[in-house]
């Protein structure tokens, strides 16, 4: 029976997993991930007319303003338990002739009686290419009573993503054939003919998207943030952000300071980390929770790794290597390799909750010989069935929007190897993982982002949430965004996995209430 994670855990945001030689990882250590690891966000059925069309089915007047942008009316409809609803964003807004696209949004509506309301929250759940649309499906998993009485919460697919005009890059075999390649990286000619592959990759996601591949950056989707705010008649944005989603609140608050209203920013990313700076961060940081599972795991009964803690990640290392090697069978005829496996065990290092489940990964493959559970968890990371059909598009967003956000690194092969052996001197099982493969170098989009500290100077005051034993965004971005921020107060959980609210304690879940429902602010380095 396959493995069933379920939303018990909010997980939103990055992952780092780069699998053992696989040089596709197309900026640097971070793949995108949504809040179920596994598919545990449930596709929004957008039922909703579209918004080109008028009820009679003639074309409605094409929108070439900033302000008949802004004066939509949004038209909420239901979809299951939720309403969802369409609105329009321009392509490009800097040239608002270029014609418009489609954002997909998902609506629960507030809970408390009317003078209760506060209003829309909107959300990110991170990625970048998780779905928000669908993340408002699990907000009772999520959000508290407390907050649900008082805000509508309103989700959207940023632009790129989901049930938006969405990145395609091709058929799933396509797309199945660039993920999963495990060729090797060991000299010049393999680094080139992997830039090759990416650059006809990318070519396949021009041709199959057209010009919005071009303007799925992050500055982008935070004026389309604003617009939403505007449409949906809120003077000021309230928003949660989780992961990659602290980055997009971040911008959004350097763009619009007057139009800030709270903003929840939890598991921050720094926006001024380089992209070497991003791998080594998170290859420290899943190294370290790794530590923490196989240490957990031999403090219990039952665990398949013995010895020390270095004794136990050394097993897992020599598993991986081993199915590198000579992949292992699995119940459902397709064989676990290095690809799969280093995604499944990286998948379960998000939150401590999902530790026994690698351990039952492990013991299988370890014992055994057979690696079904692996490949339920790797297909928990890539949103994919067993027979290799994606469930959604986060994985190929995650890289299009990866590749305009961050400016490129090049390197020969000789000095990729240098940059892999610094980081795996820091992080001796995952370093070369994650630091051993290409960029966006031959990426078809010439990238648009610069990599800087926001101020946000001017915008009221910012809650910044960090989790101590946070993998994937390192308690120090934490530290280094509420620093940066004008108005940046910080708020620490000490716990395991990625991201706080949610799945902390209670003391966490009191302070965001306070400030998001009531406005009232922590104590500027309150620690739960």
């Amino acid at each position: 029976m396959p493995l069933a994670l379920t939303p018990a855990l909010p997980s939103v945001g990055l992952a780092a997993p780069r699998s053992r030689r696989r040089p596709w990882g197309l900026t640097a250590a971070i793949a995108g991930m949504a809040l179920a690891l596994a598919g545990c966000v449930a596709p929004v059925e957008q039922t909703t007319p579209d918004p080109e069309s008028s009820p009679e089915g003639t074309a409605a007047p094409a929108l070439t303003t900033v302000e008949e942008y802004y004066g939509q009316e949004v038209a909420w409809a239901e979809c299951g338990e939720l309403e969802c609803a369409t609105v329009r964003a321009p392509l490009d807004w800097d040239d608002l002739e270029a014609g418009g696209i489609d954002l997909a949004l998902s609506r629960s509506v507030a809970t408390g009686a009317e003078e209760q309301r506060l209003g829309s929250l909107l959300i990110n759940p991170g990625g970048p290419g998780s779905s928000g649309a669908g993340f408002v499906g699990y907000a009772t998993e999520v959000f508290s009573d407390r907050l649900l009485e008082a805000y509508d919460v309103v989700g959207f697919d940023p632009r790129g993503v989901g049930d938006s005009t969405a990145v395609s890059c091709g058929d799933d075999a396509t797309v199945d054939a660039f993920l999963l390649a495990d060729p090797p990286l060991d000299n010049q000619e393999d680094l080139d003919a992997a830039r090759e592959t990416l650059r006809a990759f990318g070519e396949g996601c021009l041709q199959q998207t057209g010009p919005l591949l071009g303007t799925v950056d992050t500055v982008s989707a935070a004026r389309d943030l604003d617009l939403l705010r505007g449409v949906l008649g809120d003077e000021k944005l309230a928003y949660a952000g989780f992961s990659y989603g602290t980055f997009l609140g971040a911008t959004y608050a350097d763009l619009f300071p007057e139009n800030v209203g709270r903003l929840l920013l939890d598991g921050a990313l720094d926006p001024s980390t380089s992209n070497d700076e991003l791998v080594i961060g998170q290859a420290v940081g899943f190294e370290a929770a790794l530590t923490a599972y196989v240490e957990d795991c031999q403090a219990g009964p039952d665990c398949p790794l013995t010895g020390s803690a270095e004794n136990g990640k050394a097993q897992i290392a020599a598993l991986l290597d081993r199915i590198e090697r000579r992949p292992i069978e699995t119940a459902y005829g397709v064989e676990l390799d290095a690809v799969l496996g280093f995604y499944g065990v990286v998948v379960t290092l998000y939150n401590d909750e999902y530790w026994p489940l690698l351990t039952m990964a492990l013991t299988e493959a370890i014992t055994e010989n057979t690696g079904t559970y692996f490949v339920d968890l790797a297909n928990a990371y890539l949103d994919r069935t067993v027979d290799g059909e994606y469930q959604s598009n986060q994985m190929v967003a995650f890289n299009a929007i990866n590749c305009l956000d961050y400016p490129v690194v090049s390197r020969t092969f000789e000095e990729l190897e240098a940059f892999a052996d610094e980081v795996a001197a820091q992080a001796p099982t995952f370093g070369r993982d994650f630091a051993l493969g290409i960029g966006c170098e031959s990426w078809p989009v010439a990238p648009v982002g610069e990599r800087g500290p926001i101020a946000a100077e001017g915008a009221p005051p910012i809650l910044v949430v960090g989790t101590t034993g946070d993998p994937a965004t390192p308690y120090v971005w934490s530290e280094a965004l509420a620093e940066q921020l004008e108005s940046g107060l910080l708020v620490t959980w000490e716990g395991e996995g990625h991201t706080a609210y949610g799945r902390a304690n209670q003391c966490l879940t009191d302070a965001v209430d306070d400030y998001l429902v009531d406005g009232e602010l922590p104590a500027d380095g309150l620690v739960c």
